[in-house]
């Protein structure tokens, strides 16, 4: 493909298609985010849970909408920090103003340059803890850290039901070169608040209090995520001080639970109408031909498909918006393009924007929607939008 390329375009000074023509030529399918509608959305978790902080968690390249944008937008409303997943994610939400934690665990080739970024680290083990004290006292700093503490998630921390591993706890927070500025836990079900949720809050203040009994006093106490946020206040106040969200920034939230915050969508998925023709009666579509015409109709052929990010769970059940018509999507979604049904749109025609996620003329498709069909969380919806989408900021 590139031989073909170079060939046919001889002469061409070098460097031409990296640069001056291919940023020219525009994606197919473009990612909007509404900076306004992100600067609400905190707005409103930030005076739900207040006076707690709000940590903006951007993992996996902000969900997908970019680290760096997301980070420079969070950093003007007021977040108090940052938080990722790993260290390269870590390195990227650097230099935005705000500080930045890693959630979960280091790998121990991580902690020496994860102490030389100034991180806020996870203390999730002793062992983890003796590598981050001696990377800090070799390099002469003072590693700040969070304590990771497992209330229940069963995922990394030290286990807060057992007795021995809250010794190794205290141990591991007084080591050398060790500060410890926060503790946090993770709920595995705060959509549906229960017995266990309770209990998960009565082990982390018993962790608080045994730290403090032992002259350690974490700043920073944080449990809740988004469900939590919604669904169970007890997470969004004292003793805590701060609450993460990361999802409910772009107005999504869990398929379950209650919504109690009014967010509104921050994204929009936009692709275009590649092909306009009429099928006769028969007529199959797709791979597996798992759609035929039962009559004449209207078929168009949307420049859009699973790698940027359509759930193939779209097939023959899902839909699109054009012209602010619902067109529902017959056959298989293929990985380029998807077809849809145009007898509702007969003036649709080749280069109409077609809304895949998004909201025209009172009729809307929903990050939740493609989660509820493909029998998934709107977390993976996000996460599943494919690298060549070209994200944009607007309003």
């Amino acid at each position: 493909m590139f031989e073909g390329r170079d060939s046919q375009n001889a002469g061409v000074a070098p460097g031409f298609w990296n640069g001056v023509m291919e940023n020219a030529i525009e994606s197919r399918v473009v990612l909007e985010i509404s900076k306004s509608v992100l600067r609400s959305n905190y707005a409103k978790i930030s005076k739900a849970v207040s006076p707690l902080g709000v940590i903006a968690v951007l993992k996996a390249d902000a969900y997908g909408m970019g680290m760096s944008r997301m980070a420079d937008l969070l950093s003007e409303t007021g977040a108090s920090a940052i938080a990722v997943a790993e260290l390269a994610e870590a390195a990227s939400a650097c230099g935005h103003g705000l500080p930045v934690m890693i959630l979960g665990t280091l790998l121990p080739s991580e902690v020496s340059e994860a102490v030389n970024l100034r991180l806020r680290l996870p203390l999730a083990s002793f062992e983890e803890a003796q590598t981050i004290s001696k990377c800090a006292c070799r390099q002469g700093v003072e590693a700040v850290c969070h304590i990771a503490l497992d209330t229940g998630m069963g995922r990394v921390g030290f286990r807060a039901d057992d007795a021995l591993d809250l010794d190794r706890m205290i141990s591991a927070s007084s080591l050398p070169g060790i500060r410890i500025e926060g503790i946090f836990s993770h709920f595995p079900m705060a959509y549906a608040p229960d017995d266990a949720a309770l209990r998960q809050i009565e082990l982390f203040q018993n962790a608080v209090d045994l730290l403090r009994s032992a002259g350690i006093n974490p700043k920073w106490m944080h449990i809740a995520n988004s469900d939590a946020i919604n669904n169970f206040p007890a997470a969004c106040q004292a003793p805590f001080t701060h609450v993460r969200t990361g999802i409910n920034l772009y107005g999504s939230f869990d398929v379950v639970g209650k919504r109690s915050l009014d967010l509104k969508p921050v994204l929009t998925v936009k692709a275009k109408l590649a092909q306009v023709r009429t099928l006769p009666a028969g007529a199959s579509i797709g791979y597996g031909r798992t759609y035929v015409c039962q009559r004449r109709m209207r078929v168009g052929t949307v420049a859009a498909g699973y790698a940027d990010g359509l759930p193939l769970a779209l097939s023959n059940r899902g839909s699109v918006i054009i012209r602010g018509r619902v067109c529902p999507v017959v056959g298989r979604v293929c990985m380029d393009y998807v077809m849809v049904s145009l007898d509702g749109v007969p003036d649709a025609a080749p280069g109409d924007d077609v809304l895949c996620i998004g909201e025209s003329g009172g009729v809307s498709v929903s990050v939740e929607d493609w989660a509820m069909l493909k029998g998934t969380h709107p977390y993976e919806i996000l996460c599943s939008i494919g690298s060549r989408v070209r994200r944009v900021l607007v309003g």
